[in-house]
């Protein structure tokens, strides 16, 4: 009899089911869109709609099955991973009451009242935590004491994403330390929780439930949960875990000095170390990885799939009809003719995602700069093609600011997620790095790290490193073109400058921030 490993990962635009066998081969997937709206009254806000979006997570599991025709009983274990950052809070009796998604940008008001009452607490926290107050639980937390008092007094328990997926599944509701740390009310060596966080800010100490470990089982499917996905009732559930730290299982990267980029919507860099040691400068995050007795530091960079996404649509409409004509991807029709410019763009800069700041974290205002009114070389391929420079530029800023932080850098690196796919964005990477960059055969890593972790649970693999030890295959190596590399390292230290010209013009409110954090 065949078996099975199925993830479900709820991500910021979608959410997915997916099926892997027990060597790694992706069997099927099934996904849908999802949005999370603004309540008009509060502006920056994110609401997590709950009812709907479980109509749309067990829908995805009862379209794969379907479409797969796996009989649900050889679906081994079901594992779940998420964004991180998303919340919900729960009344006694176990419903949901409240629920925001990752970047909800609603605690202006509460940042600026912590900052206020303790200018020394977030770097206080952040030396336990590894985290700030700019993507944190414990802002959002005030702000529904401050703004909903009456579902802060009914709230019993705090919860996130994924382990709200296995709630739906089992009935157990429990929290687990790689998306529980994101938080920023976790300590980081015990990986558990710290109720002392909540109390130095004001939070309720009585709302944080049980932390159980990455990869150990959580429970079964219950009736519930067959009735609503199609799953068998009885089948195996195992706690999962952040997007980003279930994405370094997914690319075989469990291990201390091993590192990964993820190109999506965000572009994280993870580098694992044996340490929950922070960053004396507060200037990088620090979360708990998915693998016991091992940490990731994480420099995250905003919106660089979006910034492609907006110039796919708002310049590219011709590649778009020709790639629709040919059945191909418009973003291959895109890279075809970037590729035939030269590395640095004849010179020219654009500025949108920058390295990481934590403790002061804001972009400057969008901005190309450094061309001239020359068709024959500065054309909508060069504006394209210095988009994806930028982000490469800024995967070598976090690299230098971990390894600032930490004293070590990785000899290579796995880049992974959608962005992998283009082969142009991977040879940049590596040409300005100036270090191999490994893509794997399955670049939805997150998924596979989950299925990964659903094999530990129920005894398929010993552990995620050997797990994915056993099923992670690469597809192609990009080695950096040494030419290449010595244009972008004299184009490196022009970024940083123009780009730190452009952030001080936004600081004074002369231009407007791409994004900044609550309460800056």
């Amino acid at each position: 009899m065949s078996a099975y490993l199925m993830a479900i990962d709820a991500g910021t635009g979608s959410v997915r089911a997916v099926l892997f066998d027990t060597e790694g081969n992706q069997v099927g997937v099934a996904q849908r869109e999802w949005t999370h709206r603004e309540d008009p009254r509060w502006p920056g806000s994110m609401d997590f709609d709950w009812v709907h979006n479980w109509e749309l997570a067990s829908g995805c599991v009862r379209e794969l099955l379907g479409r797969t025709g796996i009989d649900p009983a050889d679906v081994a274990a079901v594992s779940t991973t998420c964004m991180r950052e998303g919340i919900l809070l729960y009344d006694a009796d176990g419903n949901e009451i409240w629920a925001c998604a990752n970047v909800d940008a609603r605690s202006n008001d509460e940042v600026g009242e912590l900052i206020r009452s303790n200018p020394g607490l977030e770097r206080e926290l952040y030396r336990e935590s590894g985290q700030t107050f700019a993507l944190g639980a414990l802002p959002r937390l005030l702000w529904v004491k401050n703004k909903m008092p009456e579902v802060y007094d009914r709230a019993a328990t705090i919860g996130m994403f994924n382990d709200w997926l296995i709630y739906r599944l089992t009935g157990v509701l429990a929290v687990e330390p790689s998306n529980g740390s994101t938080t920023g009310i976790m300590d980081l060596q015990s990986r558990t929780w710290d109720p002392s966080i909540a109390e130095r800010c004001g939070i309720r100490t009585d709302i944080f439930h049980e932390v159980r470990e990455c990869g150990t089982l959580a429970g079964t499917v219950n009736g519930h949960g067959a009735a609503d996905t199609g799953l068998a009732v009885g089948t195996p559930v195992v706690v999962g875990g952040g997007d980003c730290q279930l994405g370094m299982i997914g690319v075989d990267a469990c291990l201390p000095g091993e590192a990964g980029v993820f190109g999506g919507s965000f572009w994280q860099y993870e580098f694992n170390t044996d340490s929950g040691a922070t960053d004396a400068d507060c200037r990088v995050r620090v979360n708990c990885h998915a693998v016991p007795q091992v940490w990731q530091y994480e420099a995250l960079a905003f919106k660089p799939g979006l910034v492609m996404r907006w110039y796919r649509d708002g310049f590219c409409q011709a590649e778009k009809e020709q790639a629709a004509r040919e059945g191909r991807d418009v973003y291959d029709v895109m890279n075809e003719h970037a590729a035939k410019v030269p590395a640095g763009s004849y010179g020219m800069l654009c500025c949108f995602s920058d390295v990481m700041d934590f403790i002061h974290w804001t972009h400057a205002s969008p901005t190309f700069t450094n061309f001239q009114l020359e068709p024959d070389r500065y054309d909508k391929y060069t504006f394209y093609r210095a988009i994806l420079e930028n982000t490469a530029l800024l995967v070598r800023g976090h690299i230098d600011l971990v390894r600032e932080a930490t004293g070590n850098e990785p000899d290579e690196l796995v880049f992974a997620g959608g962005a992998s796919k283009s082969e142009l964005w991977a040879q940049i990477l590596a040409d300005v790095t100036g270090k191999r960059v490994k893509v794997p055969v399955v670049k939805e890593a997150t998924a596979l790290g989950a299925a990964i972790l659903a094999g530990v649970g129920v005894g398929i693999y010993a552990s995620p490193a050997e797990g994915a030890h056993a099923v992670v295959r690469w597809e192609r190596a990009f080695e950096p073109d040494a030419a290449a590399h010595e244009v972008y390292a004299r184009m490196y230290p022009e970024w940083r400058e123009v780009y730190a010209a452009q952030l001080a013009l936004a600081e004074k409110g002369a231009t407007k921030a791409m994004w900044r954090a609550p309460g800056l």
